[in-house]
């Protein structure tokens, strides 16, 4: 069954500037929590020079095969299951990108995402995180404090996470910030690039 994500629809357009810059020259990337599967089709039809590795939780993927199935891409493979507390693909990527995760799982899970990305990044590969961040501990709006309340409602091991918690994790997992982009509705898209 094919969903549709507002939120997916309404950023794609700012998340693909940044990332047709970025990905100028990657020719694999590993999306982590592909959701609907709205994005990859949309980013995967931007970028056909990059083979787009789906990835989600089963339970998930009937609606990224609808969405695939649909568009018809060549380039945009199939969702293998990825959960980041798990066993993670035996592939290596040049970039690897994931939108509104961070957020939504446990802080365990993020650092396992973490490390499971530093391990599957080629040498100089980049890790592309969008989503709402903390810095030094406050909210960036007062939107965001409240989107933050309600995600702690919803499960109280969500929340959105601290710049610098996730920047040491990334540097743990052998990874440098290269670049930390404004996005629209107080949301940043953070770059790490593997050592």
């Amino acid at each position: 069954m094919k969903r549709f994500s507002e939120d997916s629809d309404q950023n794609k357009n700012p998340v693909l500037r940044v990332l047709v810059r970025t990905l100028s020259d990657v020719n694999s990337l590993l999306e982590i929590g592909s959701g609907t599967g709205q994005h990859a089709v949309y980013f995967g039809a931007a970028l056909p020079h990059l083979s787009w590795q789906t990835s989600e939780l089963e339970p998930q993927h009937a609606s990224i095969l609808a969405w695939l199935d649909e568009s018809e891409l060549p380039n945009v493979l199939l969702p293998i299951i990825l959960d980041v507390g798990q066993e993670w693909p035996n592939t290596s990527y040049d970039a690897v990108f994931s939108a509104n995760t961070a957020h939504i799982i446990s802080w365990p899970q993020v650092e396992m995402m973490f490390r499971g990305v530093g391990r599957v990044l080629h040498k100089g590969g980049l890790f592309v995180l969008y989503g709402p961040f903390n810095f030094a501990g406050k909210y960036t709006s007062e939107s965001n404090g409240r989107f933050d309340a309600w995600l702690k409602q919803m499960d109280q091991k969500s929340g959105i996470r601290d710049f610098e918690q996730l920047n040491r994790l990334a540097e743990e997992n052998g990874m440098l910030l290269e670049e930390e982009v404004l996005m629209p509705v107080n949301n940043r898209i953070l770059i790490w690039r593997r050592c």
